[in-house]
């Protein structure tokens, strides 16, 4: 093995506006490092010059042990520019001492100290896990509830791909993702076009396809499989750090098989070189959520055990253990033992029913309608799906949600290779899109904590009355179990008659809410009645009901 010299030179910070996570180069004579809980620091390695072989094949990471004796192996990754990093989050506050190991000598057996100070990052709560009181709900690291709310950004990787200093179109864009209450954005690690007609008058600033890169060096045309395009890696984890200073979870696609990229051929060490570096390289970052590929087991791309060893290779990499799923339900109710969460695409008119079926078949994991095929209308039509209303769109998104399944929204021009990121800024010409509606559906599930609320399941018998197993003889509920229930009413209820247990205090108290403006209107406390009516105060229109004794 040929040995290599590492220079030990101290890097600036850089700006947590921009690259967020510390960067400190590796000192022998002033190893101590601070971080802060739940952020990532990158402990960088400089070599002047590389050795013969890959440097992306170079054995390279270090073991890091917490005051408890507690030890973390993490794998480091070739940063590009003759650097190699370790990036490492320190998931509590105290001292963490590390020591590298390497295939490369020089390499090797190298020490520091990273000290952990508190986390004041109100958007930060650590990685997102399951829940240990109910499996099918979400929590972050530190306790605090997840109601995953997903909005659909395959291209976000290319919005400001050629500014070296800013992020000024993907902090526009994710500003009005967080301020409309999604906390998770569906994205490609990369994709290159469409297979579906784009409009010709599509603005230039706002069209991705084809973009004259891709993961690999060379083109997408001509690709380089042997080596990967660490200018691009850098960017995305400008885009990825950006994500986790807002609080919003990445929901990673690695694969993607239908938007024309140049992937090496399957199980090749090429094909293999790339997997595992975006788990390496990505693992340190709380808000990852890893998906294998968009729709995996489509286009005859793959098939069940290809994806079974990508899963195996993450299991295998990820010293963070980060969940899981696979953008496939074909895979996912096939190898449900293989996903953490059970991710389905159903766009099925009767969609409550059949969400609330997918909710039943999996009672140990949390289920994600990640598409239910409502694309709101946009200016430049693109895939269309097969409703594009936004009032449609956000009732399907209701509908998933009062089945226990966490759901997602499709903007035309932002889930694909159109992105207008400045949509919201009240200069365009065309109707806003209503990102605003989902606002209201997360304030809803704060209020009332949706990990407490479970969609009702009838244990209907033959004498069973109309309505007494239900909660109501129409709507969709969910309830505590402890005298709250929450009512989804489609807009084509007249009214609703509700069938629940009497509670002892003998008196309940009932809200409507509005799901398009997030108005709320109580009506008169009321004595216990077996079967009681009430009718929405906007008549035709969507609404909760709920209901609580006290």
């Amino acid at each position: 093995m040929r040995l290599i010299k590492v220079v030990l030179t101290i890097l600036l910070f850089l700006p947590s506006a921009i690259f967020g996570q510390k960067k400190v180069a590796f000192d022998s004579k002033n190893s101590l490092h601070t971080a802060s809980q739940y952020q990532p620091v990158d402990i960088v390695f400089k070599v002047p010059k590389l050795p013969t072989e890959n440097p992306f094949d170079i054995t390279f990471g270090a073991e890091f042990t917490d005051e408890t004796n507690k030890k973390l192996t993490i794998q480091g990754f070739y940063h590009g520019n003759g650097e190699y990093v370790l990036r490492f989050t320190p998931e509590k506050i105290g001292v963490f001492q590390y020591q590298t190991f390497s295939s490369v000598n020089a390499l090797a057996g190298l020490r520091g100290t990273i000290k952990a100070e508190k986390n004041t990052n109100e958007n930060i709560h650590g990685s997102i896990a399951i829940s240990s009181e109910n499996p099918q709900k979400m929590i972050y690291q530190d306790g605090k509830p997840y109601f995953a709310l997903a909005f659909e950004l395959d291209w976000l990787f290319a919005l400001d791909k050629n500014n070296k200093n800013e992020l000024p179109k993907t902090t526009e864009i994710i500003h009005s993702v967080k301020e409309n209450g999604f906390n998770q954005v569906v994205m490609n690690v990369y994709a290159y076009d469409v297979g579906w007609k784009v409009p010709d008058n599509v603005p230039s600033q706002y069209s991705y396809n084809k973009p004259p890169y891709t993961v690999f060096k060379g083109t997408n045309e001509n690709p380089d499989f042997s080596q990967l395009n660490t200018d691009f890696f850098q960017h995305l984890d400008r885009v990825i750090q950006h994500l986790h200073e807002n609080g919003i979870v990445a929901h990673l696609m690695i694969y993607v098989w239908n938007k024309k990229v140049n992937w090496p051929t399957m199980y090749s060490a090429e094909d293999n070189r790339y997997f595992d570096y975006v788990i390496k390289r990505y693992q340190a970052y709380p808000n990852v959520l890893w998906d294998v590929s968009k729709e995996a087991l489509d286009y005859g791309r793959c098939d069940i055990p290809y994806i079974n060893e990508r899963i195996e290779r993450i299991r295998r990499n990820d010293a963070y253990k980060h969940l899981l799923t696979v953008h496939d339900y074909e895979y996912c109710a096939r190898e449900p033992d293989k996903v953490d969460i059970i991710s389905i695409q159903n766009w099925r008119s009767d969609l409550y029913s059949l969400s609330l079926e997918a909710y039943q078949k999996h009672p140990s994991k949390p289920v994600m309608n990640i598409e239910h095929g409502g694309y709101e209308e946009a200016p430049y039509p693109s895939f269309v799906g097969n409703y594009v209303n936004p009032e449609v769109c956000l009732t399907r998104n209701y509908q998933c949600v009062f089945a226990g399944v966490y759901s997602s929204y499709y903007w035309q021009n932002t889930s694909w290779d159109i992105v207008i990121h400045d949509a919201l800024n009240g200069k365009q010409s065309f109707p806003t899109p209503r990102f605003d509606y989902y606002k209201h559906l997360q304030s809803l599930f704060t209020k009332y904590d949706y990990n407490t609320l479970l969609p009702y399941k009838p244990k209907l018998t033959i004498n069973s009355r109309i309505g007494n197993d239900n909660l109501s003889t129409s709507g969709y509920p969910l309830t505590d179990g402890k005298g709250l229930y929450l009512y989804f009413i489609p807009a084509e209820n007249y009214q609703i008659n509700v069938v629940v247990p009497k509670q002892s205090q003998g008196k309940f108290e009932a809200k409507w809410f509005n799901i398009f403006t997030g108005e709320t209107l109580e009506e008169k406390v009321t004595d216990y009645q077996m079967f009681k009516s009430y009718q929405s105060p906007w008549k035709d229109k969507a609404a909760v009901l709920i209901l609580k004794s006290i």
